[in-house]
């Protein structure tokens, strides 16, 4: 189950404190990694592994909405959660997804401009609680469907 506002009392101070750790972590990479043409190329090959990954599973129409390529009607197994963000691409189950989705996951896709081939690790050691996970945070835990709105 994944954790909502209902489930997890109180836990605006431990995202801020997510994101305040983040934005710690941040100083320290180069800057040359950052929104860079290095971390520009890590985009375009995060795109490139999202439309394969899409083209091989999406049965349904595929859009450009939000600024995202957006790869519909996929298999459950083929995404996490409601669906994943891989470079300029979104990848999901949902028939169609809402504007305050696309807009999340277009965080998560200047996440990866920013990045780029750092994304996937900075990712995984964000941890799997999106109330915990700074890209998630920053992207917006409501529009993400993660808490409910105010």
């Amino acid at each position: 189950m994944t954790p909502t506002s209902h489930t997890v009392p109180d836990w605006q101070p431990a995202a801020d404190a997510a994101v305040e750790r983040g934005r710690r972590f941040d100083r320290r990479i180069p800057s040359f990694l950052l929104r860079s043409p290095i971390s520009r190329i890590g985009y375009a090959w995060g795109t490139a592994v999202g439309w394969v990954w899409g083209s091989l599973w999406s049965t349904g129409p595929v859009e450009r909405r939000a600024g995202l390529w957006v790869f519909r009607d996929m298999p459950k197994w083929t995404f996490n959660r409601g669906g994943v963000c891989v470079g300029g691409c979104y990848l999901t189950g949902d028939t169609n997804p809402t504007d305050a989705v696309l807009r999340h996951e277009a965080v998560h896709k200047a996440q990866w401009l920013t990045y780029g081939f750092l994304m996937p690790v900075l990712y995984l050691f964000a941890g799997r609680n999106p109330l915990r996970n700074r890209f998630e945070i920053e992207a917006g835990l409501e529009d993400g469907n993660y808490v409910r709105s105010r």
